[in-house]
């Protein structure tokens, strides 16, 4: 795997980071039960994923890039709903 190849998900864990890190924005915004199970869910997984043994080929780090993604869409989804 090539240096570049972990810049994506680097990118976007970033952003995940600076937008969760932007205030509480997400959490209190509204009562979302359903998709902050969801996040909290994603969040767990993501822990696990980063935890497991990397040599998996690849697979580890593209479903590490996949669930960073997944995080970063539920909290768009949250601060958007806002009701």
């Amino acid at each position: 795997m090539s240096r570049f190849a972990l810049a994506k998900p680097v990118l976007i864990l970033a952003a995940g980071i600076a937008i969760g890190a932007a205030g509480n924005a997400f959490v209190a915004t509204a009562q979302q039960p359903n998709m902050q199970a969801a996040l909290g869910s994603l969040q767990t997984a993501r822990g696990e994923l980063i935890a497991s043994r990397p040599n998996k080929g690849g697979h580890r780090e593209a479903a590490i890039s996949l669930v960073d993604q997944a995080i970063y869409q539920t909290q768009l989804g949250i601060s958007y709903a806002g009701d």
